[in-house]
């Protein structure tokens, strides 16, 4: 069994990474000429984020329904998201916000959330 803290530490860990590779300097990321894959980093990191933040919240907080469980890491993967946007804007001077990072942000995280959705009614049909 993994300790309900562990959950809060790997995600909290795996959001302040996202910030680091956002925020870092341009020039100090690997050019690799495949075609969007800044845009498949992007929904990567939010499909992981979600994921990571729901299993917190699935362990953490028992009585909530699992509804909110999804909801509550899919507001904060967009709210995340938008918000490194805007500090890209404010606080580098290598990197802009953009629409299309934003987009690719929100369709990982929903697609972590269609995933767990998935799995958890999979999981309560074969426990009846």
């Amino acid at each position: 069994m993994v300790p309900k803290q562990l959950y809060f530490w790997v995600a909290l860990l795996w959001t302040g990474m996202i910030a680091f590779f956002c925020l870092m300097k341009s020039s100090a990321v690997p050019v690799v000429q495949i075609a969007n894959l800044d845009k498949m980093a992007h929904a990567f990191f939010h499909f992981v984020f979600t994921l990571l933040w729901f299993l917190y919240f699935k362990n953490h907080f028992l009585g909530m329904d699992t509804f909110k469980k999804v909801i509550i890491p899919l507001l904060l993967s967009i709210f995340f998201g938008l918000l490194i946007e805007l500090f890209q804007n404010i606080f580098t001077t290598s990197r802009v916000a953009d629409g299309y990072d934003v987009l690719a942000n929100t369709l990982g995280a929903i697609f972590a959330v269609v995933l767990i959705l998935l799995y958890e009614k999979y999981r309560q049909s074969n426990e009846n």
